[in-house]
């Protein structure tokens, strides 16, 4: 099986009909409505809501049995304002997220995302996601005018 295979089986498709009107977004009574009438008939503290890919609450983050019971590998937590981004060696890859966050959020250019998380951790994204960054920090300085 080819990498694309093995992608979209890891990615599924959203199956959409075919729409003959434009899209309109909904209003907010609408959504309210759609979220209400359409309540799952019980509450669970976690629920796989696409393949791979589960929705929960702090009780499901905590037992770790129901987690491998399920297969689950990462845990993303959004109820503290505190986060820890993370790979295996947490210097290139993560690095590479974290600077992004920094220059779209934090309106930094790369040199100044890389000297503040620098002056933390040492670092070495790899050529790679360095030049996928300078791609990035030239459309954010086109962007904001300081190019």
């Amino acid at each position: 099986m080819d990498s694309l295979q093995k992608q979209d089986l890891r990615r599924p498709k959203i199956h959409g009909a075919v729409r003959g009107a434009p899209y309109q977004p909904p209003t907010l009574s609408s959504l309210q409505r759609l979220l209400w009438v359409r309540r799952a008939a019980t509450l669970s503290h976690i629920n796989e809501v696409w393949p791979n890919l589960f929705l929960g609450d702090a009780y499901a983050a905590r037992d770790k049995s129901k987690l491998i019971q399920l297969g689950i590998t990462h845990v993303v937590n959004v109820a503290a304002g505190r986060v820890l981004v993370h790979c295996a060696m947490g210097v290139s890859r993560s690095a590479t997220v974290v600077l992004a966050f920094l220059m779209i959020y934090e309106n930094m250019t790369l040199v100044e995302a890389i000297q503040t998380v620098q002056a933390h951790r040492d670092i070495c994204p790899n050529a790679g996601f360095l030049r996928q960054l300078q791609v990035l920090d030239n459309r954010l300085g086109q962007e904001t005018g300081r190019l």
